[in-house]
């Protein structure tokens, strides 16, 4: 496998469509209309993306339904009682309906307060920064304001890698085939490569890393490889990679 831009650009040709999303939480950002409800129902699914993908399927249906076809409307008329009957016997692997709860709860604060997840993080935003990685730190630990729900939204000092975020940031601020770029305010060229273990794979194949661990070093030391080939995007190809690992193809 090569790095080269010739290369990188094939695969991107090839897996980079609408067509390939399925099996992937991102379907669930095209389900609604408005840019509320598409980074609510973005920013639930891309939290629950852990484990097996037709579980994570099954497990971000069970959040959305109750929800209607307003999951933003849904969380501001809603109260905390009636919020956490709702999942009480929710589980995804190891989130509970308590831990969901507390999640879905910030979320509601941060709508109340904030209007919206981007208006959050862009009190946070640095457009001078070369990447947007002090800014999830700032943006995690104030949508944990209220509580913390360390399986979907972890500690910055745990040292994540953030890649669900990342993974949730680069459906916002991308506009592609793909990625629906609901968001307007946040450059592509400061995200960050969301590592999870196909894109971790891939990046050692490529030499973009000779690390072992999926730190938030690492997803930097990734990034930075693919911004040599797209400063302005070096997230760009990240669907597309993992899409083929996914599918066994030789890419």
């Amino acid at each position: 496998m090569r790095a080269d831009k010739k290369h990188l650009e094939s695969v991107y040709r090839k897996f980079n469509r609408p067509e390939f999303i399925h099996p992937d939480p991102l379907e669930f950002v095209y389900r609604y209309r408005t840019a509320p409800d598409r980074e609510t129902a973005g920013f639930i699914a891309a939290a629950l993306a852990y484990g097996n993908v037709r579980q994570i399927l099954k497990s971000v249906e069970k959040v959305l339904k109750p929800m209607g076809a307003s999951p933003s409307g849904w969380l501001l008329k809603t109260g905390e009682k009636e919020l956490a009957g709702t999942f009480a016997a929710f589980r995804h692997r190891f989130t509970s309906g308590q831990e969901l709860s507390a999640f879905l709860l910030n979320l509601k604060a941060v709508l109340e307060k904030h209007g919206s997840l981007e208006k959050l993080f862009l009190k946070h935003y640095r457009p001078a920064d070369e990447t947007v990685a002090d800014t999830v730190y700032a943006f995690v630990n104030a949508f944990n304001a209220k509580a913390c729900a360390p399986t979907l939204t972890p500690c910055p000092e745990k040292k994540s890698s953030f890649k669900r975020l990342n993974l949730f940031l680069r459906w916002m601020a991308r506009s592609d085939a793909v990625d629906p770029g609901v968001w307007k305010s946040v450059s592509p060229s400061k995200l960050i490569v969301p590592l999870d273990t196909h894109m971790f794979r891939v990046a050692k194949e490529l030499g973009l890393t000779a690390r072992n661990g999926t730190s938030m070093k690492t997803a930097l030391e990734i990034t930075a490889g693919f911004r040599r080939v797209s400063p302005a995007d070096p997230v760009r190809y990240d669907f597309a990679l993992t899409r083929a690992g996914i599918r066994k193809n030789n890419v």
